[in-house]
């Protein structure tokens, strides 16, 4: 048997600097949402990982929060959380945006590349749906100046579902011979109350402007699965930094809390299959992305 036509399985990482598009392309390789979207710039927080299965192989996505140069102890954390993942990994995605020229962040995330000689280096140039056809071949040409060992440049746009085939195929075909790593059902190994609490904080993400977006952490202090009434019972703490924020979510007589309890228990029901009641206490735990105690207490 050659090896073009055996199994093969690893793990896959895309990198890039927020905002790129990551959690998007995730979601549309899956077929389903494992990871939460935003325009809100580092919107993950954990390495995601979603499994894309295949006739000939499966790959094992790994989404990564943002390279960036951190200002605080999470965001530290989180470039720690790259740093680990990346060493373990088959192949990197480095994500260039089509439609923005290359700046010193994406240059800053090639040099880093340079630390994991083990992976190999695929570039993926997102949003090609946003630029202009010119546009896009000056892109290309760009990123292939960038490095000399770029295993493929594959344009993509994962909102449109253009060449997402064909950078699939690409990614089997550069992962080891082995037999899958996850059964055939599985799209992510993140457990219900981590997807829950995620889902939470997407919605609490939409509409609010400035530092909030990073002061947001949720925590879920139970689920009751009511067999009896068809019903999934969820109670969540909705943690901001200080007292000015807590108005800001909560919003006049709590209209913009209910506003992210209904936009999070609709995503939520999709992925319980069944009615959601969704009760959030919003509290303030002060500098918490500052502080070491609580970011443990917040999972981080």
């Amino acid at each position: 048997m050659t090896d073009e036509i055996q199994f093969r399985a690893g793990f896959v990482s895309f990198v890039g600097r927020p905002n790129v598009g990551k959690s998007t392309l995730t979601n549309a390789l899956v077929g389903e949402k494992v990871a939460i979207t935003s325009s809100k710039p580092q919107t993950t927080r954990r390495a995601i990982r979603g499994i894309v299965h295949k006739s000939n192989g499966q790959l094992v996505l790994v989404d990564t929060p943002g390279m960036h140069r951190p200002r605080t102890l999470l965001g530290e954390r989180l470039n720690s959380i790259v740093q680990t993942t990346l060493g373990d990994v088959d192949v990197v995605g480095l994500c260039l945006p089509a439609n923005e020229k290359l700046g010193p962040g994406d240059r800053f995330i090639s040099e880093q590349l340079d630390s994991f000689p083990r992976a190999k280096k695929v570039a993926i140039v997102t949003k090609i749906d946003a630029a202009s056809r010119p546009a896009v071949a000056e892109q290309l040409l760009a990123i292939s100046a960038l490095r000399d060992d770029w295993e493929a440049i594959i344009p993509i746009s994962a909102t449109s579902n253009i060449q997402l085939d064909i950078l699939t195929t690409q990614l089997i075909g550069l992962m080891p011979v082995s037999p899958a790593l996850y059964p055939s059902d599985a799209v992510t190994d993140e457990g219900l109350e981590a997807r829950i609490s995620e889902l939470i904080r997407e919605a609490a993400l939409e509409g609010v402007q400035d530092e909030l977006p990073h002061s947001i952490a949720i925590t879920i202090d139970d689920m009751i699965d009511r067999d009896d009434k068809d019903l999934v019972e969820i109670y969540a703490n909705l943690f901001v930094e200080r007292d000015s924020q807590k108005g800001i979510i909560i919003g006049h007589q709590g209209e913009r809390l209910q506003d992210v309890g209904a936009r999070a228990r609709k995503e939520i029901e999709k992925l319980v299959g069944k009615q959601v009641f969704l009760s959030m206490r919003v509290k303030v735990a002060k500098e918490w992305q500052r502080d070491a105690r609580q970011l443990g207490r917040l999972g981080f």
